[in-house]
């Protein structure tokens, strides 16, 4: 049985640790509700916007027209990976990891091979593991630490830019979609082309607008500045998820540090005990000596 001072040495750090955690998760809560609220402002616009998008290219002629509905055979392929700048968080930022391994290795690994594939990184843990096998093409950590719609918006124009020049067949952006405080969900979502929804012979209108601009001029307006919302949503999205997966994580770790606590104690009584119990023995045995 180990000694009162080395469980009391383990006691005080056990403690120490809860005392951190149980801060962290507290830090990570207060985060997580601003986050909340900063998606739950954002999500009316980028859904009203989206219902416009998806109003206007009801227009199969007008959509396959215009250059960011390119369907084409992807070649030079762009992968984000949005992971945390911290960890402390359980699975976040693995997940994400090895959602990244596994699209380069099973669909577009004909593109690593032939050097046409780009890695684009936000967030310092991502950049960490995934230049170890692959080269970054680029790299952003600040923006996960004061998130800018400005700079999420230069990010999107480039990347629009690129697709219009055809520099780049197709944008993937594989990050943790925020579902609840103890739920992240991995979402691989294509950035880039736009998906049509509407099907020629298919799709119906219920309505007939007339616009003014023509459709033409309100979907060269209007399409970049959703693109460049939807970035933005999907950055607020994974801060929010991963504070909710630190939030979680620490919590669970304050569990366990308790639980460890209540065994260290015990274990400090029943040594103290046994203590106690050998030294009346040796005053009962010294006490009977002297009588003797």
């Amino acid at each position: 049985m180990p000694s009162l001072k080395e469980i009391r040495i383990r006691i005080a750090s056990v403690q120490s640790t809860e005392k951190i955690t149980s801060a962290m998760k507290l830090v990570s809560a207060a985060k997580l509700r601003r986050a909340q609220n900063a998606i739950f402002n954002l999500k009316p616009y980028s859904n009203k916007l989206n219902a416009i998008l998806q109003n206007l290219s009801d227009s199969v002629e007008i959509s396959e027209e215009h250059p960011l509905f390119a369907q084409r055979d992807p070649e030079k392929v762009a992968l984000i990976a949005i992971t945390s700048n911290r960890g402390l968080c359980g699975a976040f930022n693995s997940n994400i990891i090895k959602e990244i391994h596994r699209l380069i290795s099973e669909e577009y690994a004909q593109s690593f091979r032939n050097e046409k594939l780009k890695l684009i990184t936000i967030g310092k843990k991502a950049t960490e593991q995934l230049q170890k096998n692959y080269t970054i093409f680029y790299a952003n950590e600040s923006l996960l630490e004061t998130p800018s719609f400005e700079e999420a918006a230069k990010i999107a124009t480039d990347l629009i830019n690129d697709f219009i020049n055809q520099k780049i067949d197709k944008i993937i952006i594989v990050y943790n979609r925020f579902v609840n405080p103890a739920t992240q969900k991995i979402t691989v979502e294509t950035f880039l082309p736009i998906v049509n929804v509407a099907e020629k012979g298919k799709r119906e209108k219920e309505l007939n607008f007339i616009f003014e601009p023509s459709q033409t001029e309100l979907m060269e307006e209007l399409i970049p500045k959703i693109l460049k919302i939807q970035l933005y949503k999907t950055l607020l999205d994974s801060i929010a998820a991963e504070h909710g997966a630190r939030m979680t994580s620490m919590a669970k770790a304050t569990d366990n540090a308790s639980e460890i606590l209540r065994d260290l104690k015990l274990k400090y009584n029943n040594a103290r005990q046994a203590v106690i119990t050998n030294e009346l023995n040796e005053i009962e045995s010294g006490a009977e000596a002297l009588k003797n």
